[in-house]
């Protein structure tokens, strides 16, 4: 046995992630619910920008979501193989273009129903408690901008025989 103590046993921001993982969870129970089988709620986004824009490239689709191609990628061919968007080469070699498929075509506009209730209930939540999430990112944001995330973990880096 090791005397080697496990870092991840301990998250501050557990409960956060803990929370996101139940809300999606729930998102995702509607779905079986309504018989929309397959169906990850993180595809959701991805699937209405396809219906509202049409047919684009995976760096279009990524700079639609603001995600990085390679994040994309990843997760086209996840939709692409659960049948929920088809691909086609694109123009050049290098893109590749993505489109709904038929099976997201009979429920998208259901989706874009659950999404907007979605954020109506979160718009609730963030007005029932006193100090919403969208004041705490706003916060969390202004404190990175006098030093980054990077800077600070760096910074604790610099102390730690294990990182040199």
């Amino acid at each position: 046995m090791s005397d080697f103590v496990d870092p991840t046993d301990h998250a501050v921001w557990r409960p956060l992630w803990d929370l996101q993982a139940a809300l999606d969870a729930e998102i995702a129970q509607l779905y079986a619910d309504a018989r929309i089988e397959g169906l990850k709620p993180a595809w959701v986004k991805e699937l209405i920008k396809l219906h509202v824009h049409g047919p684009m490239t995976i760096a279009q689709l990524a700079a639609a979501v603001g995600r990085t191609h390679s994040a994309l990628s990843q997760k086209v061919s996840a939709m692409r193989a659960a049948g929920w968007v088809v691909t086609s080469p694109g123009a050049d070699a290098r893109a590749k273009n993505v489109e709904l498929s038929e099976r997201s075509r009979h429920v998208v506009a259901r989706l874009a129903a659950e999404w907007r209730a979605t954020e109506a209930v979160v718009q609730e939540i963030e007005d029932l408690i006193p100090y919403g999430m969208n004041r705490v990112v706003r916060d969390i944001e202004a404190l990175l901008s006098q030093k980054s995330f990077r800077d600070r973990i760096a910074e604790k880096l610099a102390g730690d025989p294990a990182w040199e």
